[in-house]
């Protein structure tokens, strides 16, 4: 039993560990549940742990005091950590995930450590059969009226920050809508040394991408022409957010000098006006 962590300590474990599978796993990043998970591996445990590390003892702080700094020291933890990998890592999805699991895995040996050295009527523990008893069959201790109020209204603000955040993360602001297309070296993948003298019957690759912004699944329709002449056709469907890059290779059919080499993107089948056109100037000996 000695080597048990404790019962919050052991809960907020198997908490960061289901967060880091749901985020991580393949077919399982995208439910509902990852989402669930996250809020409190954001926005709760940061701060739980660093309290129950710095306040290892009951009479410490009160229950109120925990749960508020809880909330407040993590949105003020996760910024700060971000801003390290800013300039380490890089602020993505998984090193932002790997620095909060080390985090806070590190401060519950911390806290278990600390509380280890304490005898066991000091120990700040959950009283989770307290608790249950207070919910289900109501307490028996008379609280004050202060007590009550404050219970509430820290009660109703964890709901109201909850649910605003549900809110941003499932019902996004929607911005303007556009799409990206771009033409870029293949070999440098870079906009610049585009191949400006093209040999008749000859192959030539040029990198084209397009990225959707449109905020819903669009059917794209890549044409390439040369002097209004078709040269080849690609269809793409790309869901919003989604980027799509490949190395067209062309062949050209026609000579002449100053010759318009133009890649029309159409939309949703209208082709009646291309929604975006880039071109390059060519000469074909």
């Amino acid at each position: 039993m000695k080597n048990k962590l404790s019962s919050d300590l052991s809960i907020v474990s198997i908490w960061i560990i289901a967060t880091f599978i749901f985020i991580i796993v393949p077919g399982l990043e995208n439910t509902i549940v990852r989402t669930i998970l996250g809020i409190p591996f954001v926005l709760f445990i940061p701060g739980y742990v660093l309290i129950a590390a710095l306040f290892p003892k009951k009479d410490d702080l009160d229950t109120i005091e925990r749960i508020a700094l809880s909330f407040g020291l993590s949105i003020a933890i996760v910024p700060l950590i971000g801003l390290g990998l800013n300039y380490t890592f890089g602020i993505r999805l998984i090193p932002i995930l790997i620095t909060l699991c080390i985090y806070s895995i590190g401060l519950i040996f911390v806290t278990e450590y600390r509380r280890r050295q304490l005898p066991e009527e000091q120990k700040f523990i959950v009283p989770f059969t307290k608790i249950y008893q207070n919910i289900i069959i109501g307490s028996k201790t008379p609280r004050s009226k202060i007590d009550n109020i404050l219970t509430v209204i820290l009660i109703m603000s964890i709901v109201l920050a909850i649910g605003a955040l549900i809110y941003v993360i499932t019902v996004p602001k929607i911005g303007e809508k556009f799409t990206e297309f771009y033409i870029l070296n293949s070999t440098t993948g870079k906009a610049d040394n585009y191949p400006n003298k093209l040999k008749i019957n000859d192959s030539t690759t040029l990198l084209v991408g397009v990225v959707n912004h449109e905020y819903a699944l669009v059917n794209y329709t890549l044409q390439i022409d040369l002097d209004k002449n078709k040269l080849m056709t690609e269809e793409l469907k790309l869901n919003n957010n989604e980027t799509w890059e490949k190395n067209m290779t062309f062949m050209v059919n026609k000579q002449g000098t100053d010759m318009k080499l133009q890649f029309l993107l159409f939309k949703e089948n209208n082709f009646t006006d291309p929604y975006r056109d880039l071109h390059l100037w060519v000469n074909v000996s």
